[in-house]
């Protein structure tokens, strides 16, 4: 997807870009703030309803994550964002529905710290997805369309590339389990398994 390709450029460009400085350390008591772009890749083709298969375009919006650091090299970080939309395909039909949501999600962090610039990364966690927002379009304009809130874990690897003492540009792959019961008019017509990769850029700074 051209959107997926051009970020995927962007991370690779931070790769080649940040190796002049050596990574700072990552203390118990630290914190860091990261302000970044998260793109939501929802996977295709494995959610069929009662109405057909339905697929969920890719969306991207602006990331913030808080990391307090509990010990040397482990944080728990807690990931915001600006809320996604996305548009609800059923295969055969169009685009039938729209929604928005918002995936806070907690985790906690390990970072492999080194002498080099490059500070590798691993966390696992939980994420809470709420769907808000949801409407009917095209073949279903005007029905009550509604998606339920969900619950599921979070795996992340990505890693930091210091540009300075206390700044250092992220790249990240994160896997979330999101499955939501759809409803239209009230009636149930089946689970979503929507469950995206998430590829976020950021600049990290730490405090």
């Amino acid at each position: 997807m051209k959107t997926a390709t051009s970020t995927l450029a962007l991370a690779a460009g931070i790769a080649v870009a940040a190796l002049a400085s050596p990574a700072a350390a990552t203390d118990q008591g630290d914190f860091t703030l990261g302000f970044g772009l998260g793109l939501v890749s929802p996977q295709a083709g494995n959610s069929t309803t009662t109405a057909g298969q339905i697929n969920v375009d890719d969306n991207i919006r602006p990331t913030l994550t808080f990391e307090y650091f509990v010990a040397d090299k482990i944080g728990i970080e807690l990931l915001a964002s600006w809320p996604f939309e996305h548009d609800i395909n059923l295969v055969g039909a169009g685009r039938v529905a729209k929604t928005k949501h918002l995936p806070p999600t907690l985790s906690i962090k390990y970072h492999f710290a080194n002498q080099s610039s490059v500070t590798p990364f691993v966390d696992v966690g939980l994420n809470y997805t709420h769907f808000f927002d949801e409407s009917g379009v095209g073949a279903l304009a005007g029905a009550n369309v509604s998606l339920d809130d969900s619950w599921g874990v979070a795996a992340v690897t990505g890693a930091d590339f210091a540009i300075s003492d206390r700044g250092a540009l992220r790249a990240e792959l994160r896997y979330i389990d999101i499955e939501s019961d759809v409803k239209i008019n009230g009636a149930n017509i089946g689970k979503v398994k929507i469950d995206p990769l998430v590829l976020n850029v950021a600049y990290v700074l730490k405090f």
